[in-house]
């Protein structure tokens, strides 16, 4: 999904029962450390823009003039009032340094074989989930389905990846429903309109400065 670095174009939209909304980016990435998100629409929220480095996020606020670091007491709240999290910003790395793995079988996922794998964070783990359920097909090694449940394995969140298809020479799936358990007609849904890989940008790129400047 991000190859050695990545820049792309994304709509995320937030599915109510009486409303939706909807929101266009860019982004850009290197490696699982380093992502700066910018939303050039709507209006009020164009030039507001987000900067992970390593598990720190930083939140740029033209509007105000002021650059917020989220503490980590802020992983757990909506992130731009979608079904994702602050923590979906920054959780890659801790995906496969902070939790143990276990194969738990074999399944099907719209007609694809694949491996489910539960994840259990590691003692003293700073994760925000107790549980995470992953479904990977077996043909390609893409996610498929992710649930995720709190430190009572009540199930919080569904996330489907689906409309799989080649995007910038790697086969990826273009969208992403987050479905929350508590309010399964609510959903938030990321689509990527296009994405390019090894763009050939260094951490550098990943700075304050950079955030506060980026179109």
């Amino acid at each position: 999904m991000r190859g050695n670095s990545s820049s792309s174009n994304m709509t995320m939209k937030i599915v109510r029962p009486d409303w939706s909304r909807e929101i266009s980016m860019k982004g850009w990435s290197l490696g699982t450390d380093f992502s700066l998100i910018l939303i050039t629409a709507p209006a009020r929220d164009q030039g507001t823009a987000f900067l992970k480095r390593d598990k720190e996020l930083w939140n740029w606020q033209p509007t105000i003039d002021r650059v917020i670091k989220l503490p980590p007491s802020m992983m757990t709240q909506s992130w731009m009032g979608s079904d994702f999290t602050n923590d979906d910003l920054v959780k890659e790395s801790s995906i496969v340094n902070d939790y143990d793995h276990f194969i738990l079988g074999d399944t099907t996922i719209t007609a694809r074989d694949a491996w489910k794998i539960e994840l259990v964070p590691k003692e003293g783990a700073p994760v925000v989930w107790g549980l995470i359920l992953i479904y990977v097909s077996k043909d390609d090694y893409i996610e498929l389905l992710i649930k995720y449940y709190d430190e009572d394995e009540f199930l919080i969140n569904t996330m489907i990846l689906s409309d799989i298809r080649e995007m910038g020479g790697r086969v990826i799936p273009a969208r992403m429903d987050m479905i929350p358990a508590e309010n399964p007609e609510h959903r938030t849904v990321i689509h990527y309109n296009d994405i390019q890989f090894d763009i050939g940008i260094n951490e550098d790129f990943f700075s304050i400065q950079k955030m506060k400047r980026i179109r």
